[in-house]
């Protein structure tokens, strides 16, 4: 099999017959299920961990792990003793599936006559929800973001548009090029985005007008500029040199527009997508359908989601309903008068 460079496990990281058993794992990854590059640099990491962890114990080859050494892994995550500070259960637990994803591979293969993994459950990490802005913020940080009119100005309100326009995730975006943009007509109706996302997956998004007219002005105005820097190039998001904005200059250029807008709390590209999820499905949207908007595999990841809504209906339930109980406020009419002085 062919082993992509990048994502190859280094020789000498354990012992011989581990390490190429890792290797053809990771090709496996890359050339029969078509993960993304991000997706198996992850893997790698998770990968080399195991790997070494396991040449720490003398261990030579597949045929010598057993169920223990599975669960003394998970155990040295969790303590610290893999990466000298402990692994949050999330962490541990991709870790782990990593670790029995290649113990399957490895059956299959014939390496082991047994998945000694099957049976090392890896942690749960506790259900977070995810964090959106209410809508002022967001308007805010739109407004910061082109506030100085300048060239790269522009640029970042058509990047934080997009973001928050379509849901993309930030390597969707940066990664864009511009024959992936239809501007649709004049009047900016029916204009889309083909978007690639993880596994080499595409999916078209609408194009609604603030993100087509904050692109639309970009082009214009600020786009030809950043080209003439370096000659053409397909990619949409410039940087100052002329070329393709990475994924680190966005995430600045976010920070930054966060700052000047006054907003507190921790912010991130991921915060715009999940913005954009919780708005639609506040407005109304149905899961299905935010589901295909952010490329999810499966409803069960959207549908996290819906737990932030349903989280804002039972606060709405219990401040405003003059029955609810444990209401958070005391329940009164537009004239001020609680429900007891209703009802005398």
């Amino acid at each position: 099999m062919t082993v992509i460079a990048s994502t190859e496990v280094p020789p000498g990281t354990a012992r011989s017959a581990l390490t190429r058993a890792a290797s053809d794992y990771l090709s496996h990854l890359s050339v029969e299920r078509g993960l993304a590059r991000n997706t198996l640099l992850s893997y790698r990491r998770d990968l080399l961990r195991y790997v070494g962890f396991l040449g720490d114990r003398g261990i030579g080859g597949p045929a010598e792990i057993v169920e223990a050494d599975v669960t003394g892994f998970l155990g040295a995550l969790r303590m610290g003793d893999v990466d000298n500070q402990p692994l949050a259960a999330a962490s541990a637990a991709r870790t782990v599936v990593a670790a029995r994803g290649f113990h399957k591979f490895m059956l299959r293969e014939g390496l082991t006559a047994v998945d000694v993994s099957c049976a090392v459950k890896p942690p749960t990490p506790p259900k977070r929800l995810p964090k959106a802005l209410p809508l002022s913020d967001i308007e805010a940080l739109l407004d910061a973001a082109g506030a100085a009119g300048t060239t790269l100005a522009m640029r970042d309100r058509a990047l934080l548009e997009f973001l928050y326009g379509t849901g993309a995730r930030i390597s969707e975006t940066v990664g864009l090029d511009v024959d992936g943009i239809d501007f649709g007509g004049p009047d900016f109706e029916s204009g889309s985005v083909l978007l690639h996302g993880k596994g080499s997956k595409q999916r078209i998004v609408p194009l609604g007008s603030y993100a087509q007219e904050a692109l639309r002005n970009y082009f214009d105005k600020a786009r030809p500029d950043l080209v003439a820097a370096k000659g053409s190039g397909p990619a949409v998001f410039l940087n100052a040199r002329g070329g393709r904005l990475s994924r680190q200059s966005a995430w600045t250029v976010l920070q930054k527009s966060a700052e000047r807008a006054g907003i507190k709390s921790g912010v991130s590209p991921h915060t715009l997508r999940h913005s954009f999820a919780t708005h639609l499905l506040d407005g109304g949207a149905d899961v299905r359908v935010v589901q295909d908007l952010l490329g999810h595999a499966s409803v069960t990841t959207t549908q996290v989601y819906t737990l932030v809504t349903v989280d804002k209906l039972r606060e709405v339930y219990a401040t405003s309903h003059p029955r609810a109980r444990g209401a958070a406020v005391e329940w009164r009419d537009v004239d001020g008068r609680t429900a007891g002085e209703l009802f005398q």
